[in-house]
């Protein structure tokens, strides 16, 4: 059996989580959101060219949550080519052409610099 006893009340996590919530705001994300498509745009592997200019983002904020997310639009014959880059894909022939993981990578710094941002604003005193 799992028991807990509190005592006082919730003040300091309900003042904590408030300020979680508006901790980054939509101008930061514009700024996070740019520099992802240059992180982006810099990683992705480059034939034409296309698919590293091709990187866009469209932030969200609703009901109190903010999401950004990135998107490429260079689509060939209905196939998204940033990720067959990211993932692989057959060839005509049968034969397979392996992927290469620069997404992720490349925009892992981008998320631990907003993941910062957000600490330091909410643990500030």
């Amino acid at each position: 059996m799992i028991s807990f006893r509190q005592k006082g009340d919730f003040s300091k996590t309900m003042n904590f989580l408030e300020k979680a919530k508006t901790a980054i705001h939509i101008s930061d994300f514009d700024r996070y959101g740019k520099a992802g498509v240059q992180a982006l745009s810099s990683a992705t592997p480059v034939d034409t060219g296309n698919t590293a200019k091709s990187w866009y983002y469209k932030i969200v904020n609703k009901k109190g949550s903010i999401t950004i997310t990135f998107y490429n639009s260079n689509v060939q014959n209905g196939v998204p080519i940033a990720i067959i880059l990211q993932y692989g894909h057959s060839t005509r022939n049968g034969g397979w052409v392996q992927g290469r993981d620069y997404i992720n990578p490349a925009i892992q710094p981008i998320f631990d610099k907003i993941a910062e941002a957000a600490w330091k604003e909410v643990t500030k005193r």
